[in-house]
Formats: structure tokens, C-alpha cells, sequence
């Protein structure tokens, strides 16, 4: 937490030129507007001082005129880690900690920011032909087709190490050489990659079996190479950490409505009748997080897909949870998809 927050403390009869002076001296980049018991009345940044002004108010008004009289604020006991989140995902730069109604502090940005790195392994599966999305990939595997100006397997990597995860793992099987002339061992990018080559197709699941020995047994984090997603890995890490089960899957909300009038009857009765109704559904995200227990003891060279793996674990009574995910989420499988994906991707900031 900042040691000068309560230099940032005005009154909401001060005008916005004082506001503006002290934003400018504390190099904070905010005040924070409080009554005489230091509750909190408002929050004035630099920007807030801008629209006032090119609305032409004068800078000798008072700063109420100017200030976000409804702003964010966390409680004491929030986590420097969920502070980093809320700032990040609402694009601002500093949140008033509140205590009894009370400033009790400020938290920057700059002072959540925690450079973690995480040992768990990642695996990225990229073996695949991508036949639906001939003829593009003739000549290139899915995951190295260029989305925004970089491949989808680029995207993932950097989004992994950006969350911290250093350890990847890529499995390889149509046009391997590709894959691994690009990205080599990963030091280019500060990653550690391991390269899983399967000689025939193992399915999604089966590949697990290929894992080197040395592989940290930690809950590995698991997904398909053409996914294009905003999910948060660390938290989807936390989730699966909490429950500890032998495997969680990300799952996605799918709506279907039926075209037609639903009729429920009985014999020649009609009971009920529901005109187009939308069916919902939990579909397979292809992003997993498998226990060290469970991907330890994948036999080698078996064929088998993760949705067959996993079900044979709920078969023994293993836990097997789900995550369900709101963020964005595109399996680039088809044309149609790739297509999306481009004119997406300039809105994600995950590039």
C-alpha cells in the first residue's frame, strides 16, 4: 500500500485547481475527496480534471464538479492479487481501501504488480490435421495459422507466460517441424518448451502417456491448440487447487433453441405446450487441469480422447469437476470460426 495516500486527501469545497495541483505533486495520478471523518465522498483523476476543463469549467470551481462521486473501492482484507485483477479488468490505476466506511488507504496498480512464476506443467495439444479448415492447412498445422498476425499456438504461449507458467509442453504430430522451427526451446520467449511427438494419433488424451518422466507432478494445466480465449489460468489453477478432484474441464454455456413449438402429451392429451424453447447445455471447452495422478499413469501409445479419459475416472467414483467459464472462448474448427477469430482478435488485447 502506498505510504503517502494521505497526502492525496481533499475536501469537496476545494477547487479543481487544488485537486489538480496535488495530483501533479504526489505523482499519483489521483485524490481522493473526503469529508471531515475521512469517509469517502468521491475520486478525482487527472482525466476527470480534463473533461471538466474541455466542458469549460473553470478551474475555481469546486471539485465536486469534476469528481467519480461512485467510484471503485475494495475492502481492507482483499488480496493483492484480486486488487491487480479488479484494476486490471476495469482499466484503472489506483482503488481506496475502505475500512468501517473509512480511507484507510490506497493500492496503485504498479504496487499489486507480482511477477509469480508458476512450476506447473502446460500442455498444449497441436497434432491435429485441421481437415475442416482446408485448404489452409495443406500446408500448415492448425495452431501455426496466423490470427491477428501471429499463430494461435503464439497467442496461447504468450498467454501462459504471461500468467506465469514456464514449463510447456507441445504435442506434435501433422507437420512437427514447423512447430518446432519456430518456437525452438522457448528461450526466445522465456519459456521452457518440450516437445511431445506422436509417431500415430493418440487422441487428446492419449498423448498424456507420452509425458517425459521428469514432468513436475503438479495439477497440469491442459488445452487444444486452435482455442482462442480471454480465460484467466491462474485462477482456473486456484479453482482446481481448492477441490483438489482428479481433474476439472472448463466448460462453456451452449444455447440451442428448437424452431418449432414443443407439444407434451399424454396419450392423445395434450399437457403442455412451449412455443420455440431455448435448451440449455454445458459443452467441453477443451481446457482441462488433470491431477499428476491421473497423467502419470496414461499408458504409453494409448489412443484414448480426454472426454473418454475423464469418464472412466467418474465411472471409479473419482471427482471430476467443472469450471464453467464466462470469458471469451472461440474453438477455431471451421472457416467460419477462423474468419470470427480475425476480426475478434482486435478487441481481446491478448495479442
Amino acid at each position: 500500500m502506498t505510504q503517502h495516500w494521505k497526502n492525496i486527501l481533499i475536501k469537496p469545497e476545494c477547487t479543481v485547481r487544488e485537486a489538480l495541483e496535488i495530483i501533479n505533486n504526489e505523482a499519483l495520478r489521483t485524490a481522493l475527496v473526503v469529508d471531515d471523518k475521512c469517509r469517502l465522498v468521491g475520486v478525482v483523476t487527472d482525466g476527470d480534471i480534463r473533461r471538466g476543463l474541455l466542458n469549460n469549467l473553470p478551474l475555481s470551481a469546486e471539485v465536486n464538479n469534476v469528481m467519480n462521486k461512485n467510484p471503485i473501492t475494495a475492502a481492507a482484507n482483499i488480496t493483492r492479487k484480486e486488487l491487480h485483477r479488479i484494476m486490471t479488468s476495469k482499466g484503472i490505476l489506483s482503488i481506496p481501501i475502505m475500512q468501517d466506511g473509512v480511507v484507510i488507504g490506497l493500492e496503485t496498480l504498479s504496487s499489486t504488480t507480482i511477477e509469480s512464476v508458476l512450476e506447473n506443467p502446460v500442455f498444449i495439444m497441436a497434432g491435429g490435421f485441421g481437415t475442416r479448415l482446408r485448404p489452409l492447412t495443406d500446408t500448415c498445422p492448425k495452431p501455426m495459422l496466423k490470427v491477428g498476425g501471429k499463430p494461435i499456438l503464439e497467442i496461447l504461449l504468450e498467454q501462459f507466460l504471461k500468467a506465469g507458467f514456464k514449463n510447456i509442453y507441445i504435442s506434435t504430430h501433422y507437420m512437427p517441424e514447423q512447430i518446432t522451427n519456430y518456437f525452438g526451446n522457448g528461450s526466445s520467449w522465456g519459456a521452457n518448451i518440450t516437445y511431445v511427438h506422436e509417431e500415430i494419433p493418440l487422441g487428446t488424451g492419449g498423448a498424456l502417456g507420452l509425458l517425459p518422466e521428469n514432468t513436475p507432478e503438479l495439477p497440469l494445466l491442459m488445452i487444444n491448440g486452435d482455442v482462442l480465449t480471454t480465460v484467466d489460468f491462474e485462477r482456473l489453477l486456484d479453482f482446481h487447487n481448492k477441490y483438489q478432484p482428479k481433474a476439472t474441464m472448463c466448460v462453456r454455456e451452449y444455447d440451442y433453441q428448437i424452431p418449432y413449438g414443443v407439444i407434451n402429451g399424454d396419450g392423445h392429451r395434450i399437457i403442455s405446450m412451449q412455443e420455440k424453447p431455448i435448451q440449455r447445455y454445458f459443452v467441453n471447452a477443451g481446457i482441462y487441469v488433470v491431477s499428476p495422478e491421473l497423467f502419470k499413469n496414461v499408458p504409453r501409445q494409448q489412443k484414448i480422447d480426454m472426454p473418454t479419459l475423464l469418464e472412466q475416472e467418474i465411472a471409479k467414483k473419482e471427482d471430476v469437476i467443472m469450471f464453467p467459464i464466462h470469458e471469451y472462448w472461440l474453438d477455431i474448427g471451421r472457416m467460419d470460426d477462423f474468419n470470427k477469430a480475425q476480426s475478434d482478435i482486435v478487441g481481446l488485447n491478448i495479442k
